[in-house]
This record gives C-alpha cells, structure tokens and sequence, in this order.
C-alpha cells in the first residue's frame, strides 16, 4: 500500500473511493460539504436516512456516478472532537471497509476531522501506519498465498496547499516509519530454524548494503578475545554459534557522540536447563524482537536519512539445554570484569546484554537504549498496552514517554531504587543473575544498571508489546516507532 499528498480540489478529483469524515453523527467536513455539493446532496441524502450509525466506526459506502465513483462515509462519534480511540477505531473501520471492495485507489480528507490535541500532521502519518498494519502480510515460508490483492494499492491524502510540503515530508518518514516496522515484524515472526543468529547477521549485512551503513558481526572467537564471557555462556548448549552484531550510520558530524540502540537477540529461548513449560513456547522466537527493533529503527532512521549518528548492537544467541549448556549454580565472568552467579538460565537476556552495554562503551555514546523481551513479570505488571521503561535520567525518561505517546507507542516508567539492588546479592560471586520473584522486572533492570557505566541509559522491556498472541498472533514491531520518533526528536533538537 502506497501512500502520497495531493493539494488539489476534491470536486474535480478521479478516484475509485473517496473517504469522508462524518462528524458528530452527522456533519460533513469542508471537503466532504464540496463534495456533496457536487453530487447534487446525494451524500447529505444518504446521511439524513439515518443508515450511517453514530458510534465511532461506523461506516457506509456509496455508489456515485461522477469523477469520485464510491463514497466511503466514516463515524466517528458524536463529538465534534474525537479523542484518540476514537480516531484510531475509525480509520481502522475505513482500512478494513476499503479492503473489501475492488478499488485499487482512495482519496483520504478524514483528517478533517479535529482530534484532541493532535496536528494534522499527527493525523497523516497515524493514517499511514494504520493502512500499512492493515496491509501487512507474512506469506513468506507459505505454499500458497492469499490471491486476493492488496486493497487499495495507492492513497492519497488530500491537503492544503499551504501546508503541502509539510505533510509530503511527515507522510515520506511515516513511509520510512512502516519499511522498519515491516522488517522488525517479518524478522519476529520467522521461525527459530530459520532466523537463527548467523541469519540475524546476515540480515544486518543486507542492511548495510542496501542503506550504505557499515556493520561489523563478530564470532565466537572474537567474542573470546574480548572476554565476552556472559554472553557466550548463553549459546553454548546450542549448535548455532552467538553473534554480536554492529551497525553504523552516521548521518551527522564524526564529532557528534552518537546514540546507541542495544538489542536481545534471543533467536529461540527454551529456557536452557531451567526448561520452560512446553505450553506456547513456540513464541519463544519472539525473543530477538529487541534485536528486530534495532535493525527496524536502524533502517527508518537510514531512509529518513535524519541528521544524528547511531550506532546498534546485537546481542544473538540461541539458549538450548544442551550438554554443554550452563547449569544453575555456574559463575561466568563478564566483559566488565563483573562475576555472575547464574541462577536460572532463563535469565539469559540479561547475561547476553550485560557485555553489550560494555561493548558499547567504546563509542564513547551520549545515550545508550536497551530493548528486550526481558521478563514475564514486565507482563504481569503493565499487560500487552505499555513496555516497561527504566532509567535514572529523568530527562531521559521523558523524552522516551514523549516520543512514545506522539507515535502510539507507549512507554510507562518503573521504579530502578537501590533498594532492590539487594535482591541480587550472591555469597560466591559479585551478583546473581535474578532477584527472586518480587519485583522481577525492576530486579532485571537493577542488573543490567550494573554495566550501563559512561552514558545516559535506558532500558525498555518489550515483552509484553513486542508481540501478540492468540488466533491471530505475530510480531508488533513495536517499540520501532518509539524509537524513531525519539530519534527523530535528538536529530531536530
């Protein structure tokens, strides 16, 4: 699906379907009144039938015989101004009616309607992501696939000329936006003997071919060189070898301290010899989808080509109980110096990212993220709606809460006191690798706090987001679009 602005008239414009606002159960917008004009009050007709129900939406398609052969009529409640559910519910409705019909092409003026507090560039780029979710499809390891187009392949949003430059320029990075959360979702959701860590490598150098980016991948033994001993404790009871991956794009002065993304690539987890339940651990492939987010936000920010330097880091491996897989009770030493006891080797996300916040220290970052599907109590305390943000840098946190509101993809602060450092106490080594079962999301954070030295760090825990499950489960992409945005904002800041 195709997106483009357009300053024109809508009377004298030729579309297969038009999309029209309907605004507190009745009212047309300014576009939607011009076209009604032109069809001699057909569409004000329609509306005064009463078959176009109120509630936030409701929609109802029309067949007219001018330039504009269909009229999608769109609810969007019975206010005059619609809140976000609303907004979001509505241009849904629209994606799913337009998609049902033979119409290759569409013209958007729904953003005609007032949303509390949002700009219309807001409600451009929100139509782009909403008709690109709707859209996407992974057919890729499938036989046979869905025959039944796309629909509609191209829309245009129809704008005022005084702001048209404006909103071709929010409508391309909303573009750019969709590519990199498309590329986070399709690499979530391949399965476990396909995206393997050498794959996530691999996909990284397609990266770097296709955006000009350079990209280091590092093996077992340079990884061994560099006493990276907690991140390869992880992969040895598999067969596939760990990664750690790096990507540079440099999109301002070499002067300029970069920003650093740290991803889980947990390519499958079963839990090593502390095994998982055998119930809905095929989701574990989901485990590199921080991984995803950073090859996905690498690729937005690449083709927006924002003015920042970035710098991501991959921390891929596979957990297997294997014979020679780590046992609870094993002291490794990490990158740092750090010794860990290893408690439960279901903890391993932590022990993957520990040297990569070290690692990450020679490029002398102004701020690193983490991103991780880290812990199951992250889940239990915020749901599937917020990932879990942590951090000291209050001016870091809001930035990241910002930037996650503006893009739909929210972020909720969690507490990172010292306090439950103590949880982490070990007799034999400086730490171990879990907390018990109090506060476990916090305790991960504490952990990962303790290598996050020289930078402004935050930590995002996505395992509640990063996918859904069910009849209709699959990789989010999520949280791409706050990282882009957040992004976006340092390059203009």
């Amino acid at each position: 699906m195709k997106f483009s602005t357009r300053a024109a008239s809508i009377e004298r414009l030729r579309t297969d379907c038009v999309w029209l606002p309907v605004i507190g159960g009745k009212h047309l917008s300014p576009g939607g009144e011009a076209l009604d004009a032109e069809t001699g009050g057909r569409i004000s007709a329609a509306l005064a039938s009463g078959d176009l129900s109120a509630k936030a939406g409701a929609t109802l398609m029309l067949h007219l015989d001018g330039d504009a052969r269909r009229v999608l009529l769109v609810s969007f409640g019975e206010t005059d101004e619609v809140g976000e559910k609303a907004w979001n519910e509505s241009i849904r409705a629209a994606f799913r009616a337009a998609g049902a019909i033979a119409a290759n092409d569409a013209v958007s003026l729904l953003h005609e309607v007032a949303v509390t507090g949002r700009s219309v560039e807001w409600k451009l780029r929100t139509q782009v992501a909403a008709g690109r979710e709707a859209a996407y499809r992974f057919e890729q390891l499938k036989s046979k696939r869905d025959k039944q187009p796309v629909r509609p392949e191209r829309v245009t949003l129809l704008v005022a000329r005084a702001g048209a430059s404006r909103a071709a320029t929010e409508v391309a990075r909303a573009t750019a936006l969709a590519n990199g959360v498309d590329l986070a979702r399709d690499l979530g959701n391949l399965p476990g003997n396909v995206c393997t860590p050498s794959y996530l490598g691999d996909a990284a150098k397609k990266l770097g071919r296709d955006f000009d980016l350079k990209v280091e991948v590092l093996g077992e033994r340079q990884m061994q060189a560099l006493k990276m001993f907690s991140l390869l404790s992880v992969g040895k009871g598999s067969e596939q070898p760990p990664r750690l991956i790096v990507l540079h794009y440099q999109g301002a002065s070499s002067k300029q301290a970069p920003v650093a993304l740290v991803g889980k690539g947990i390519t499958f987890d079963t839990g090593g010899i502390s095994l998982k339940p055998a119930a809905e651990m095929d989701e574990m492939k989901y485990d590199m989808c921080g991984a995803a987010s950073v090859l996905g936000t690498m690729r937005a920010v690449a083709e927006m080509k924002l003015k920042i330097n970035l710098v991501g880091v991959i921390a891929a491996a596979e957990n297997m109980p294997g014979g020679r897989a780590s046992k609870p009770g094993d002291i490794v030493t990490s990158m740092s110096g750090q010794t860990i006891e290893i408690l439960n080797t279901d903890a391993e996300g932590r022990l993957v990212l520990c040297d990569a916040l070290t690692y990450v220290q020679r490029f002398k970052p102004r701020t690193v993220v983490d991103i991780a599907t880290l812990t199951g109590a992250c889940v239990i305390a915020l749901g599937h709606h917020h990932s879990g943000l942590f951090t000291r840098e209050d001016a870091l946190a809001a930035e990241l809460t910002d930037a996650g509101r503006e893009a739909g993809d929210t972020c909720w602060r969690m507490p990172l006191d010292d306090a439950y450092q103590e949880q982490l106490k070990s007799p034999f080594a400086d730490m171990a690798n879990i907390g018990g079962r109090p506060a476990g999301s916090v305790t991960a954070a504490c952990f990962l706090s303790r290598f996050a030295d020289g930078y402004d760090w935050a930590h995002l825990d996505i395992a509640g987001t990063a996918w859904k499950s069910g009849a209709n489960k699959g990789a989010s992409g999520r949280p791409v679009p706050l990282l882009t945005r957040f992004l976006i904002g340092r390059s203009e800041g």
